[in-house]
């Protein structure tokens, strides 16, 4: 049988190879003193909130499980533009925001909506691979830009000024950024929209980490810099809604239109009872507990980091957000006598019981010489995982 070419470029993604590999390496030390510790999926350990279920059920039971109109519930969207004047100071008008079956259909609407044929979008690299396969798939090409730790593993206006051709279209940031949860400075930002704006290319923020900011400085939203920006963000992280596939998408004025019709055609509407679900994130006592686990968040990053150096497993720059740990490996693989960070990831497995993600999935920047930890697992995993390194690589 015959394969796209389209399909052909994307890559497999590693971290769910990985990922099925810990599964069946956890089978066999299931019932033993030491059993697997995932450290290695981007899902919080924390479900929906309590008045979110219920919602849902009511839903459900209603009988309200219909179609929406394909740009979301008329009331979600209130809520989500009030959320941003809430939280964020910003007024983001209720029009302006599609509700979107996650954050992938988002990334795919904006892509679709904005890339042609032959389009190049620069990325940092590392970056979240999906990202970029979004760009290839609506046959543009994601050029990687390297990044380093002096950075904060992010571009900077300089970098997006000197890669920029004729066949630039944009660039597609993330902030907090999966895998080394680092933001943009936002007077960085600002430079970069600025660059962008300036040769009439787009620019869109990948935003699905923003309410797991844990320090004031970047924990903004680049709506701020002006109507023309394109904000993607989610229900999986901060509001723990993984597995319901709901996220939304920001765009300007001109391109509401645009997406509506892409939405109507491609997806019909995100799912109805989560979007009911989804109503219930925005009472008061759900924000109470979403933020009392956003400091659990924090609180595991503090434990963790200094451990990981501890185990000589340094982290270069702390996360400001999500729930990464971006560690550098040099040192543990030489020990373990392994050649680089996919070596290192299933030598962790069979010798420590921990799965962890290497960074072969996040582009070629340093990427052999990283692994990403995970601290969306509890404490007391994260303090066993700790134990377990130290005892390994001491």
């Amino acid at each position: 049988m015959r394969i796209s070419r389209r399909a052909e470029k994307i890559e497999p993604f590693y971290v769910m190879e990985v990922a099925k590999a810990a599964v069946e390496r956890a089978r066999a030390v299931a019932d033993s003193g030491q059993p697997m510790i995932f450290l290695n999926i981007g899902e919080p350990d924390f479900t929906a909130p309590p008045r979110v279920q219920e919602a849902a059920a009511r839903a459900v039971h209603a009988g309200t499980t219909q179609y929406t109109p394909a740009m979301g519930l008329p009331a979600l969207r209130e809520r989500i533009s009030h959320w941003y004047a809430e939280r964020f100071g910003i007024m983001v008008p209720a029009r302006r925001i599609a509700v979107t079956a996650g954050a992938s259909a988002a990334l795919q609407l904006a892509c679709l909506a904005l890339v042609d044929a032959g389009d190049e979008v620069l990325m940092p690299d590392p970056s979240y691979p999906c990202n970029r396969h979004f760009v290839s798939a609506a046959e543009g090409t994601a050029v990687m830009v390297p990044t380093t730790a002096a950075d904060r593993f992010q571009l900077n206006a300089a970098q997006v000024e000197a890669a920029w051709t004729a066949r630039t279209r944009g660039v597609l940031l993330a902030s907090p950024s999966n895998p080394t949860g680092t933001s943009i400075h936002p007077d960085e930002l600002r430079r970069i929209h600025a660059a962008v704006r300036a040769r009439d290319g787009i620019t869109i923020v990948d935003e699905i980490y923003l309410g797991l900011s844990y320090d004031a400085t970047f924990g903004q939203s680049a709506l701020a810099l002006g109507d023309d920006i394109v904000s993607i963000n989610s229900f999986s992280k901060y509001f723990h809604m993984t597995g319901w596939r709901l996220g939304w998408l920001v765009v300007p004025d001109a391109l509401v239109p645009v997406v509506e019709r892409l939405a109507q055609n491609l997806f019909i509407c995100a799912s109805t009872v989560a979007q009911h679900a989804a109503l219930a994130c925005f009472e008061p006592d759900s924000i109470a507990e979403y933020e009392r686990r956003r400091a659990e968040f924090k609180a595991r990053r503090d434990f963790f980091i200094p451990a990981l150096a501890a185990a000589g497993l340094p982290v270069a720059v702390m996360p400001d957000g999500a729930f990464y740990a971006w560690a550098d490996c040099t040192d543990a693989c030489k020990r373990l006598g392994v050649a680089d960070s996919w070596e290192l990831a299933f030598a962790l497995m069979d010798r420590a019981g921990i799965a962890v993600t290497p960074g072969r999935d996040f582009g070629s920047a340093g990427t052999a010489q990283h692994i990403r930890f995970s601290t969306a697992s509890s404490m007391a995993h994260l303090q066993e995982a700790a134990a377990r390194l130290q005892a390994l690589l001491a």
